[in-house]
This record gives structure tokens, C-alpha cells and sequence, in this order.
């Protein structure tokens, strides 16, 4: 809870019934398309979900990004209840992975320009790697000084 949060509480006319409100936020899922009628059907679902501000449905990448004071989980059921499979959204970006080509992360199914969020695809804290580039960078002040 933030500082702006508890001030307002404190000066607010309304009684506080103790129910907060939901964060905004942006919920992804991954929902086969192959039709108009199936992209009609999964946004007029969503689109009537009490506190929702925006529904995205891109039928190429397969995927439908809700922005609004939701649930996600709610949200997913209700993308199911159309009678189609539906999952949160695996993948991430490309360019936001350090190693994109490992087993668990690659995948021919996703979208271009993402992979699978997996952990494998993350560098190890203490890796090696980034020690050794900079190990000879010139932007390092305690670099060899042999070069």
C-alpha cells in the first residue's frame, strides 16, 4: 500500500467497507482462432466482464490481451466458457532472453520474435559469461592492463 493510497483512505467521505479495488492490469492468452465467428465470440465474452477496459484479439499471433481492473483467472474462464482452449500467454520476447535456442524455450509454434518463458533461458546470476566480456572491456576501469 502506498503513501498516496493511505492518506486518501484516511481523508475519504465514503465509510470504507473494506473491499479494495482491483490493480490494473494486462491479461494475455493464448486462444486457438480460426474464424471471424470464433475472434466474435471470445471479444463479446470479455468485452461485457465488469471492470474491463480494452480487449485486443489478434487472430494471427493466436493471442487476446485484456487491459482493465480484472482478474486473470476469471478472465481466463471466461475466454473457456466460449468452448475453446485457452492458456495464459508462454512466451516473451525474443530479445529479452539470453539464450533463445535452448530445448525448453525454442518453439516452432510461437508467434515470430518470441520463445517460450522458461527458465533454462535466463542467465544464472553468477554466470561466467558476463565476467568474462567485461574482463577485457574498455569501459572497465579495472581492466588488464596488458592490452
Amino acid at each position: 500500500m502506498g503513501v498516496l493510497d493511505y492518506i486518501s483512505e484516511l481523508f475519504s467521505v465514503a465509510p470504507s467497507t473494506g473491499k479494495k479495488r482491483k490493480p490494473m492490469q494486462t491479461v494475455e492468452i493464448k486462444v486457438k482462432m480460426d474464424c471471424d465467428g470464433c475472434e466474435r465470440r471470445v471479444r463479446n465474452s470479455v468485452v461485457h466482464m465488469k471492470g474491463v477496459k480494452q480487449v485486443e484479439v489478434n487472430r494471427k499471433q493466436s493471442k487476446v490481451t485484456v487491459t482493465g481492473y480484472v482478474d486473470r483467472n476469471r478472465v481466463l474462464k471466461k475466454v473457456q466458457s466460449t468452448g475453446k482452449r485457452a492458456d495464459f500467454w508462454p512466451y516473451i520476447p525474443y530479445n529479452l532472453v539470453a539464450y533463445p535456442y535452448v530445448a525448453q524455450a525454442y518453439d516452432k509454434k510461437a508467434p515470430s520474435g518470441y520463445v517460450k518463458n522458461s527458465a533454462q533461458a535466463l542467465p544464472a546470476p553468477n554466470s561466467l559469461d558476463d565476467k568474462l566480456t567485461s574482463l577485457f572491456s574498455d569501459e572497465n576501469p579495472n581492466a588488464c592492463s596488458i592490452m
